[in-house]
């Protein structure tokens, strides 16, 4: 690595946008947080706009205009040719002498791999969606499409949380079995019944972005003992050990220790159903797996991706490691 300022480092998700500037000798030199970066809904141009304004804060901290080496791992970079596009886009900006850009699913991974020499590992991100991907030392990787039902996905606190509705739904007016759901979810709003809480998003009395304050309520719900709730709990654990035994396996990994990070809201929140039940499935479909819940911000792995790309010394992913929080381990 040269001297100076080395990676700009970007974590970009549907709902905000983590910016740091790291120097040779890994220190954080600036830092800054945006809004999210949404290209199917706004065109690429206005989304790296908005990562502009964070990095623009960034690199005023640092006292720089530029770094040698760019990491961004962005959502709905979800299949190669995005990311293709996207690095085209960010390389036009002129922040660094090269870019990569990666799904934002690898920079958890990258956070919670502990072996800086030989990154090795899967990654699952339970947030709004789902997704997960792996990669090896020498570069091979790991990954779904992640781009909604049609790519075979299901389950994320979106889906949660429309699931729970539909459960409810059903139980208000017969047509499904009975379930807790049915007075949680509307209690949670204040409001008495289902049929009132239908009625009240439908008519944009509760703002559709407030349904993912459904999920915590679902796993409340849960907790208690609901049949269905614990239903849909458990498919979240399957669809989460599915994917990360696909990715081991795609990878040779099934029969080698190797860590799977665990990350987003959903699975960081570490509650007990789901993260027994993942367990509970690795072991079985790995049983040299090792999990991992992932507690570090993801910028950290995004910045570490790009101090792989440009050799850095051990010792300058200890110092920006000790910027950042660490892993749960167990």
């Amino acid at each position: 690595m040269g001297v100076g300022t080395s990676v700009l480092a970007i974590d970009a998700g549907n709902s905000k946008t983590d910016v740091a500037v790291v120097a040779a000798d890994g220190s954080v030199v600036g830092a800054a947080r945006g809004g999210g970066f949404q290209p199917p809904l706004v065109g690429v141009e206005t989304a790296v706009d908005i990562l502009a304004a964070a990095v623009a804060r960034a690199f005023a901290e640092a006292g720089t205009d530029s770094v040698d080496h760019v990491s961004a791992c962005l959502a709905n970079a979800d299949l190669p040719v995005e990311e293709r596009q996207l690095a085209e886009a960010l390389r036009l900006r002129g922040w660094g002498s090269s870019v990569e850009v990666y799904n934002d699913t690898f920079a958890v991974l990258r956070a919670g791999l502990l072996e800086d020499a030989e990154p090795r590992g899967v990654a699952v991100v339970c947030g709004a969606g789902i997704n997960c991907v792996g990669m090896l030392p020498d570069g091979r990787t790991a990954r779904f499409p992640a781009i909604g039902r049609i790519s075979g996905d299901w389950g994320g606190g979106a889906a949660l949380a429309e699931e729970a509705l539909w459960h409810a739904a059903r139980a208000e007016d017969g047509r499904g079995p009975g379930t807790a759901l049915r007075e949680t979810l509307p209690a949670h709003f204040g409001l008495e019944s289902m049929y009132a809480l239908i009625e009240a998003l439908h008519l944009g009395h509760i703002a559709a972005v407030r349904r993912h304050e459904l999920t915590p309520v679902l796993f409340v719900t849960a907790a208690g003992g609901d049949a269905v709730a614990r239903s849909l709990v458990d498919r979240m654990a399957d669809e989460v050990a599915a994917m990360a035994g696909v990715a081991l396996d795609r990878l040779g990994l099934l029969d080698e220790a190797t860590p799977v990070l665990l990350g987003g809201s959903v699975l960081a929140a570490r509650h007990p159903q789901l993260d027994d039940r993942v367990r509970m499935l690795l072991a079985e479909r790995a049983p040299k797996a090792v999990p991992r819940v992932v507690v570090a911000r993801p910028v950290l792995g995004a910045a570490l991706l790009g101090l792989d790309r440009v050799g850095a010394p051990s010792r300058v992913f200890a110092r920006v490691r000790e910027q950042y929080e660490g892993v749960a381990h167990g």
